[in-house]
């Protein structure tokens, strides 16, 4: 199964069927006045989320989306038949812009919920609507009105309350192995996780939060280096993040210096993303003797100069995980009963989720201009009228 979070489409709402000019004409009744009917209305297109795609693939083999036309009018007062509307289905997590206006349509982010992206015509009116005292023969009537037509820029967002931050080889995907029952390839070469993976953590009785883990960022990531980069729109809508840190490299690096360009990197991408609260989470403690690892995390604190959380686990033997659980799980309750008692903490919280998305649109609209200026060099250059912008698009498999 392959995976891609991002796609474009275009969608076609139905034009409004036109009214009807009709007489009536029965045996024994002269001069029976106008009967045109109106048109039916245009089919409407809608976005709906569906909790069991986790992928924009099938966008990738159809881009064009068109909702039925009403019928026309018909004599004897008769209506058109409206046109269907159209309903497509989008993951959850989806946010929907426009890719001329860039206007930001709206997010899915719940099963079932329906969102409008293109109207319908409306429906034509027929000659018997236009009868008066002084126009008994009315000959007037109403065209449809032509659907909305827009081209839409699909981007997809994990719904996770927790991210994972971390270098290749940090840990993270051993991390979510050991806290749920996610099961993402671990190996030990760079850039194991090729796509993000989410795992549902159970903690206590019917409570629970779902962690997402990226693939490993780099130094140069904000600007397109490495895989992580086109996968950290994931994060944003987290409201916690593990900074997840090998306390022993096998390349050597340090692990303090790694940690800045982390999060100089997520600054780069996000300035509200890099203010979302972040925990340090030092992992592979098994790698070496209790006393030399817990020297070695006092010396990374210290010239970080942390001073939110910090957990000391090993994922892979579960040394610390279910303490760091159980942690997320009480902080994650708190913030929510915080939101739900007191409105400010509420509205700060939609305020962060408004900068996320301003942020995002501008990242479209720089997107969009790159896009056009390849498009324009492909032209210039090769004098290929075939350009097609697939070629910049990046799949990757699902590893089971």
């Amino acid at each position: 199964m392959q995976f891609l979070d991002e796609a474009r489409i275009t969608v076609m709402a139905g034009k409004g069927g036109n009214g009807c000019m009709s007489f009536r004409r029965e045996k024994y009744i002269p001069k029976g006045g106008p009967d045109g009917g109106d048109g039916g209305h245009g089919g409407t297109v809608y976005l709906v989320g569906d909790d069991s795609l986790n992928t924009l693939i099938d966008f990738r083999f159809q881009k064009h989306y068109r909702a039925q036309s009403g019928e026309s009018g018909r004599g004897g007062q008769c209506a058109g038949k409206a046109g269907e509307d159209l309903h497509v289905k989008v993951p959850v997590g989806t946010s929907i812009v426009d890719e001329d206006t860039l206007e930001v349509i709206g997010d899915i982010t719940e099963n079932g919920q329906l969102l409008l992206v293109a109207q319908g015509g409306h429906r034509g009116l027929g000659n018997i609507h236009f009868k008066s005292s002084t126009n008994r023969a009315p000959r007037q009537t109403t065209k449809g009105t032509e659907g909305e037509e827009r081209n839409l820029h699909l981007e997809m967002k994990v719904m996770a309350d927790v991210g994972l931050l971390g270098l290749p080889n940090a840990g993270k995907s051993t991390l979510i192995r050991s806290v749920s029952a996610a099961k993402p390839k671990v190996a030990d070469y760079p850039f194991t996780t090729l796509v993000p993976n989410l795992g549902v953590v159970k903690v206590g009785f019917h409570q629970h939060f779902v962690m997402a883990d990226i693939p490993g960022l780099i130094a140069g990531a904000s600007e397109g280096t490495g895989l992580g980069f086109k996968f950290l729109r994931h994060l944003t809508r987290c409201r916690l993040l593990l900074h997840v840190i090998d306390i022993e490299p096998v390349d050597q690096t340090d692990p303090v210096e790694s940690a800045r360009v982390i999060a100089k990197e997520v600054a780069n991408y996000s300035q509200t993303l890099a203010e979302r609260p972040r925990w340090l989470v030092l992992n592979k403690l098994d790698l070496m003797l209790e006393d030399e690892a817990e020297a070695i995390c006092e010396k990374i604190v210290s010239e970080l100069n942390w001073q939110g959380p910090v957990f000391r686990i090993s994922a892979i033997s579960n040394q610390g995980t279910e303490r760091l659980s159980q942690a997320i799980m009480t902080w994650l309750l708190e913030q929510r009963a915080i939101e739900a008692d007191d409105p400010e903490a509420a509205k700060a919280e939609e305020q962060i989720r408004v900068r996320m998305e301003a942020e995002a649109v501008a990242r479209v609209e720089d997107w969009l201009n790159r896009r056009h200026k390849r498009k324009t060099a492909a032209t210039e250059d090769d004098d290929d009228e075939d350009f097609d912008d697939d070629e910049y698009d990046v799949e990757f498999e699902y590893v089971q």
